[in-house]
């Protein structure tokens, strides 16, 4: 157990030795929070994987992305409602899988806008149809707007990849 309330944290290594401690939650979250570029992975109605590069957000305990309605992954998102982001931090490879949700409350996006802002620099503004438009985006995303969601913690893991972390790669179960 972290000391995050509610994460179970159990050491997944193969062939750890006994007693080896799990990599503590509440530093892998500020790791995977800490970092610029990430990868989404979304399933398609037909059971194929998608993935691509986002940029994303950590608000409270929720990771935020964005994506274009018409795009693969914002049609794969509408119905099929689950994904799993994924970072590279310093000794850590982290990936938080979990439900999403459509953002629709205008403060809440007004918060998430401003992480954007501090974060990337990225001035977006909030639209009357509770969705981010900025005047430029990422080549591959094409034109706004862009609808915000968020992906609640699930199921996630820190693959120690240096430092001694190695043997102490850990899954997180989150809620139990």
């Amino acid at each position: 157990m972290t000391g995050h309330p509610g994460v179970i944290a159990e050491v997944i290594a193969t062939g750890a030795a006994a007693g080896v401690a799990p990599i503590d939650w509440d530093e892998a979250g500020r790791l995977f929070a800490a970092e610029r570029s990430y990868w989404v992975a979304t399933t398609g109605d037909d059971g194929r994987p998608h993935l691509r590069p986002v940029l994303a957000v950590w608000v409270g305990d929720r990771i935020y992305s964005t994506t274009n309605p018409a795009a693969r992954k914002g049609r794969d998102l509408a119905s099929r409602p689950s994904a799993a982001l994924a970072a590279r931090a310093p000794a850590v490879d982290i990936v938080i899988e979990g439900p999403i949700a459509w953002i629709e409350d205008r403060q809440r996006l007004q918060r998430i806008g401003e992480a954007y802002q501090d974060k990337y620099g990225w001035p977006v503004t909030v639209t009357d149809d509770d969705a981010f438009t900025a005047p430029y985006g990422a080549p591959t995303a094409g034109h706004p707007p862009y609808r915000v969601y968020e992906l609640t913690p699930a199921v996630a893991y820190a693959f120690g990849t240096g430092d001694n972390l190695g043997e102490r790669s850990t899954r997180f179960r989150f809620g139990a």
